[in-house]
């Protein structure tokens, strides 16, 4: 590449603003409060502490922490040292962690001693890790900001590179073992720069960080730091303290996946919060029920605004604000336009565009695309054939270029030689106002091959009737798509990332081969 053409890392983003704003307050909430003139001394210390304990360019350095504004800061210091960072789940089991440790050649763990000192200690003696660091006294490791103390004073540097490997981020694992994605700094800060002409931003927000910051909801903390806002971090979602948070502190943009949506429209204190603060409230993760968006809106207002996209690739497509429209309720169902960042195409199995109307699979070309999966040179080639990345997300398109995603390509149910895809189903089950939530997947059947089955969340308060419900789909969408069968359950499990996990709704049915275990 050219360096003549070269802008700066995610890194030289990040200190630019921390420099920028002064006293301005650019963290508070869980993990305490700093301005940006305490933040960009922080981040000195702590690249000062580093290189004393050995961290050098090149090295990996894996991170485990609750939102917070130091974690990010020391995430920035390691990244303009010229480390690769990858994040850690907070909710990843122990094995997800270890899994990670070892496939990404971790050198360097850093952990948020206050919330996972037990997991760090479990995962502290994982071979091949040279140093642990803290935030906070742990019995073991050397806590980073106590040593970024006693290193006195000392201004960041950015040594990062656009073209080394600045962050590995592993996939949810829905389909398969997770796949840890790698990017350059270039297409990070390109990834950075999409996030940023997608959304609709305030002015100067006041970001809730209550969606981990190891996944998408960390793609907003740098864009909200650049325009000299706030981030108040939570640790953990609780319906009671987030709507308390939006009101006390006068939150102006928010990161939530669709079930966290659910459970806030649900919760009593919605009805008396003041959410007048609240002007952009982006919803990503995984497809949100028409029906609950639509009620979001009139209980919540015109604030929402979807992100679709991938650990491979985000954001993909948007759909804005204005096109939240209840005068063309349709629109709720689909996932937005292309971003300007990006060329999107619907494809068939032979790489070609469908024709219009035609169900084919979102594949993407845009400089913010992941370099390739880390160690897995067949994957990668599959998933980069033809010089687009495959999603597996199978959309149709309308004649305005809006997307309408039906399902992963691997959760269609083929019952009785038709294809059904599980959204369509779920869609029409969680209208119904006894329904809070809805999963389908295809269990085995002798003579369908594949019976269309759903799990369902009642409303508080409410019973649904399985067979309205089954006739309901019977008339929406055609006999094929109707489930054979409904189970009542009091929840549906979910991936670390929020996703309905329908890899655990099938294990009782399919082997790991896809075999009938019914």
């Amino acid at each position: 590449m050219n360096p003549l053409r070269d802008g700066p890392t995610t890194a030289a983003m990040a200190l630019a603003a921390l420099a920028r704003y002064g006293e301005r307050v650019a963290f508070s909430g869980h993990g305490g409060s700093f301005t940006y003139r305490q933040a960009h001394d922080i981040v000195g210390r702590m690249q000062a502490a580093m290189t004393r304990l050995g961290l050098r360019r090149g090295d990996a350095m894996a991170v485990l922490h609750a939102n917070r504004g130091d974690a990010w800061m020391a995430g920035i210091a390691a990244s303009a040292l010229g480390l690769r960072l990858t994040p850690l789940h907070p909710l990843g089991s122990l094995a997800d962690h270890r899994f990670v440790l070892e496939d990404a050649g971790i050198d360097h763990l850093l952990v948020d001693a206050h919330a996972f000192a037990k997991r760090g200690g479990e995962i502290a003696q994982s071979a091949g890790l040279r140093q642990v660091l803290t935030l906070g006294a742990a019995p073991y490791g050397v806590d980073l900001m106590r040593a970024a103390e006693a290193a006195g004073s000392a201004s960041p540097v950015d040594v990062s590179r656009p073209d080394d490997i600045g962050q590995i981020n592993y996939t949810g694992g829905t389909t398969g073992r997770a796949k840890g994605a790698y990017r350059v700094n270039r297409v990070l800060a390109a990834a950075n720069l999409a996030v940023q002409v997608a959304y609709e931003w305030p002015r100067a927000p006041v970001y809730l960080a209550v969606a981990p910051n190891s996944h998408a909801g960390g793609t907003k903390v740098l864009p909200t730091l650049i325009r000299g806002g706030r981030v108040h971090c939570m640790h953990g979602f609780d319906p009671e303290r987030v709507l308390d948070a939006i009101a006390r502190e006068r939150v102006s943009l928010g990161f939530l996946v669709p079930t966290m949506i659910y459970t806030l429209l649900d919760a009593p204190a919605l009805a008396r919060t003041d959410l007048s603060s609240l002007e952009l409230l982006i919803y990503a993760a995984s497809p949100m029920s028409p029906a609950r968006l639509a009620e979001g809106l009139e209980r919540i207002g015109p604030v929402f605004s979807q992100g679709y996209g991938q650990t491979e690739t985000y954001p993909i497509t948007v759909l804005a604000r204005d096109d939240h429209s209840r005068a063309d309720p349709g629109l709720l169902a689909s996932c937005g336009r292309p971003i300007p960042a990006a060329n999107v195409a619907l494809l068939g199995d032979d790489g070609k565009p469908v024709a219009p109307g035609e169900v084919g699979e979102i594949c993407v070309r845009a400089a913010h695309v992941m370099n390739g999966y880390w160690k897995r040179d067949d994957e990668t080639a599959a998933a980069l054939a033809g010089d687009w990345l495959h999603t597996s997300d199978m959309a149709r398109a309308d004649d305005r270029g809006f997307l309408y995603i039906v399902d992963r390509k691997k959760d269609m149910i083929i019952s009785g030689g038709f294809n059904v895809y599980p959204k369509e189903v779920e869609d029409v089950l969680s209208a119904d106002p006894t329904v809070a939530m809805a999963a389908v997947i295809g269990v085995p059947d002798a003579k369908w091959g594949e019976a269309v089955k759903a799990f369902v969340v009642p409303r508080p308060g409410c019973r649904p009737d399985a067979d309205a419900l089954i006739a309901r789909v019977k008339a929406q969408k055609g006999g094929a798509h109707a489930p054979k069968s409904i189970e009542m359950v009091a929840t549906i499990p979910t991936t670390a990332l929020g996703k309905p996990d329908k890899k655990a709704l099938r294990a009782p049915y399919w082997d790991r081969s896809g075999r009938n275990v019914g």
